[in-house]
């Protein structure tokens, strides 16, 4: 990360982002995964899918206490019931995209160990064939556990809700979130974590 080279970009680029962008600790948002991490970290994602943080950290929390040794594996879940799982609070349908990720990883459909190689579109790819995952929980994957650079999530409502209070457009289309979002290149993650900070700091 060349923070120098980030905000001279956006200096350049986009002076909105760049004032908030100056008070921002990407270190508190962005730490890279291991890759013996990738697995309980796209559980997460899964489980915070439509949640707010708040909610999601309190299932989060309960999931992994549903594991003695604090170790989330897709052998694990896979032996762990579906009633068991539903204990930690989390609606059926995330048990089930739960039990699928697994599947998907033993029968070696999502290949952790070569992942980080693939380019954003082929994660985007082959995370998305799993039934559960769809293009928000790859792209944050991409974001919080690949530590992916270049990433905007459009179907993020946070992001639409930021850019709604920085840029004044309301109900922002398509179209007009490409335009906003496409001169931040190649650095369309950190001008994420911007919107999303400037969300907390309102």
């Amino acid at each position: 990360m060349d923070l120098r080279r980030i905000r001279n970009h956006f200096k350049l680029v986009d002076p909105i982002i760049y004032e908030v962008l100056r008070k921002v600790d990407f270190g508190k948002w962005l730490t890279p995964r291991k890759e013996s991490e990738y697995f309980v970290s796209l559980c997460r994602e899964i489980i915070g899918q439509q949640l707010s943080d708040k909610a999601s950290a309190k299932i989060i929390e309960r999931f992994m206490d549903l594991f003695s040794n604090g170790k989330v594996t897709p052998e694990t879940i896979e032996r762990l019931t579906e009633e068991k799982l539903r204990q930690a609070g989390m609606a059926w349908s995330k048990v089930r995209y739960l039990k699928n990720l697994a599947r998907a990883v033993i029968d070696r459909q999502v290949h952790f160990n070569i992942i980080k190689n693939y380019s954003d579109e082929r994660v985007v790819e082959e995370l998305t064939r799993v039934k559960g995952i769809g293009p928000w929980t790859a792209e944050m994957f991409l974001i919080f556990t690949l530590g992916r650079e270049d990433v905007f999530s459009f179907g993020d409502l946070g992001l639409r809700r930021a850019i709604e209070k920085l840029y004044q457009v309301k109900n922002p289309s398509a179209d007009q979130l490409e335009k906003i979002t496409a001169p931040w290149s190649p650095y369309r993650t950190y001008g994420s974590i911007v919107l999303w900070q400037s969300l907390e700091d309102k």
